[in-house]
């Protein structure tokens, strides 16, 4: 889903064309004429993308990107400042539409998997991996919930709704889906057991809570 985007921009009229063009595909954008404003509002707003001129006034660009990258994982795209106007606009918004058409096609990328939710497909270093009906829906309902430990109750309730198998089937088609997206099941990264709470999905290796027992 369209996200919110921090521009860092001196000239008034650029920043008023890349904010139209942002808009007008559903993200929510701030702009900032300087690094130092631009510092501020990373820290107060968390913006999930960064585009950046490198040809500020004060501290410039690249001051502002040595700095930002010491202490934040945002990424930053950056208008070359040896282009000219009309050149960065135009590589910029190339860089964007690719950005917008990703966002669009509604997908999920967790280590060498996407899953593509408008095609209903989980594929593996772009190799599709084959998933039951009740086994994608398992999945997709834990993705969307991820970062969360969920309990089998609620697990059951979301994917099942209450009216096949009972309980037990949760378990099952954790154990099936591990098998085919974890490295190692019996220490999965991506489908974790949380004692006394259930099950949390996990995007990314780094997101694992030091609390949370991934074995079965």
């Amino acid at each position: 889903m369209p996200g919110n985007i921090l521009i860092i921009e001196d000239v008034k009229e650029t920043a008023d064309l890349i904010t139209l063009y942002l808009s007008r595909e559903g993200f929510e954008t701030r702009a900032a004429k300087s690094a130092e404003e631009a510092f501020a509002i990373v820290e107060s707003w968390k913006p999930e993308l960064i585009i950046l001129d490198l040809k500020l006034p004060g501290k410039n660009g690249f001051t502002f990107l040595e700095k930002h990258t010491e202490s934040s994982d945002t990424p930053v795209l950056i208008i070359s400042a040896g282009e000219s106007d009309e050149d960065r606009i135009n590589a910029l918004f190339s860089s964007l539409s690719g950005l917008i058409e990703k966002n669009q096609k509604n997908i999920l990328e967790f280590g060498p998997y996407t899953l593509d939710y408008d095609a209903c497909i989980l594929k593996k270093n772009g190799e599709r991996v084959p998933l039951s009906t009740n086994e994608y829906n398992c999945l997709v309902w834990l993705t969307e919930h991820s970062g969360k430990p969920m309990s089998v109750e609620a697990i059951y309730a979301g994917v099942w709704k209450n009216k096949y198998g009972d309980i037990t089937t949760v378990a099952v088609y954790i154990q099936r889906l591990r098998k085919k997206i974890e490295e190692d099941p019996s220490n999965p990264v991506y489908i974790v057991t949380v004692h006394g709470m259930g099950y949390q999905f996990n995007i990314d290796k780094k997101s694992i809570d030091k609390g949370v027992n991934q074995k079965i």
